[in-house]
């Protein structure tokens, strides 16, 4: 045993969840991050599906909205010649979205963490990993000034897509896909809004919604192979984009944009084996995916939560730790797969699938069938009762198969 239960990799929306759980079951914790907290980072920042679930559980909902981020009540998703529209969608006071900036919900989330009983060291850069020649053993960098060495019993890697601790044991990545999207985003006062917004237009998406400060965030995404012509001149293909929308370019217009644009274009797509002996990979590190659906948040805190639970089942002796590792890596995948699969045919800009698009034009005109279809697409009502056979095939009038 080292002289920590874990050490954990990285403190933002995985690192810092995984480490606050592990504390709350009683192990001794460090989480050591490269940043100085508060900080930013340029990424997008969307949460719904579980991640407000498990935010208000963990007792930290409250606190990112007193952050200054509304909650997302609604829903629209307008493809051009369809569009839906769900309202007032939350359940036990927890709406189906919420889109705090990151410097506000990092900072949430490593206060939850220190709070639990974690060791905080930011400003902390891990340059080393080290081991026995059989695992993972602990970590080296540089604090203060000063090279230290610390030892666990696991050694968690939050570090992101680009994790040194992957790179490190060599964890082997499945179902890779290269990247298929660009992204560029800024931020507007003076627009009124009330959730998320999804538009997609011809090999374009644009994705936006209320956030802290009162401001509106909108995402653009483009094909991969559009990057070069468009990335030294923004504005204009930025403008290009939202004039498809025209009720939206007139808000914007009446707005006023108050930071510059932002993008993103490295973007790749995989999952990574999440753990070894001495070693384990949550969020980003463990499985990075395009944008698209705006998953990686939810998700970083969906896999801290199976994470967390496997290591102190295992740490505890309640279980054989490789049994419980084991078991996060197929939970993980359980979770995940469909939706990774869902995202890549997405951010091909690839047309719904046919009972997708049948389903959406049957919902047209009947809000309430497309409140529950939204609820149930975002988990906060069981989805079996909105995807079943029988209900699909009154809404749809024909025997269709439960997706």
């Amino acid at each position: 045993m080292g002289t920590y239960d874990v050490i954990v990799v990285g403190a933002r929306c995985a690192g810092a969840p995984t480490a606050m759980l592990l504390a709350r079951e009683g192990l001794r914790v460090l989480l050591v991050d490269r940043s100085r907290f508060p900080s930013d980072i340029r990424h997008g920042h969307f949460i719904h599906r579980q991640g407000p679930r498990l935010l208000h559980e963990w007792g930290l909902l409250d606190r990112i909205v007193a952050t200054g981020c509304p909650p997302a009540t609604s829903v629209t998703f307008d493809m051009g010649d369809a569009k839906l529209a769900g309202r007032d969608l939350m359940v036990d006071g927890v709406a189906a979205g919420y889109g705090p900036r990151r410097a506000a919900l990092d900072q949430v989330l490593v206060d939850a963490a220190v709070e639990a009983g974690v060791e905080l060291r930011d400003n902390f850069a891990v340059t080393d990993y080290v081991g026995d020649g059989e695992r993972i053993t602990g970590i080296r960098g540089q604090h203060g000034g000063s090279s230290v060495t610390e030892r666990a019993a696991m050694v968690v890697g939050a570090d992101g897509r680009g994790s040194l601790l992957a790179r490190t044991v060599g964890a082997a990545e499945y179902e890779p896909v290269p990247t298929l999207t660009c992204w560029y985003f800024s931020y507007w006062s003076g627009v009124p809004a009330d959730g998320l917004e999804l538009y997609v237009r011809r090999q374009r998406v644009i994705f936006a919604f209320p956030t802290n400060d009162g401001l509106f965030a909108v995402f653009i995404a483009w094909p991969i192979d559009t990057r070069r012509a468009i990335q030294f001149d923004i504005e204009p293909a930025f403008t290009a984009v939202v004039e498809r929308v025209p009720a939206l370019a007139e808000r914007l217009r009446n707005g006023q944009q108050e930071e510059p644009f932002y993008g993103a274009g490295n973007l790749p797509n995989f999952l990574r084996k999440p753990y070894g002996p001495g070693w384990a990979l949550v969020g980003d590190a463990g499985c990075h995916k395009d944008p698209y659906m705006a998953l990686g948040i939810s998700d970083a805190l969906r896999d801290a939560d199976l994470l967390s639970a496997a290591i102190a089942d295992g740490l505890s002796g309640r279980r054989a730790l490789d049994e419980a590792m084991a078991e996060y890596e197929e939970w993980r995948n359980a979770a995940t797969m469909a939706d990774y699969r869902s995202n890549l045919h997405l951010a091909q800009f690839k047309p719904p699938l046919p009972d997708e698009r049948e389903l959406i034009a049957a919902l047209q005109g009947n809000p309430e069938a497309t409140n529950r279809f939204f609820m149930a697409r975002e988990g906060m009502i069981p989805p079996e009762t909105f995807f079943n056979s029988e209900n699909l095939q009154r809404l749809m009038g024909a025997s269709v198969p439960v997706s």
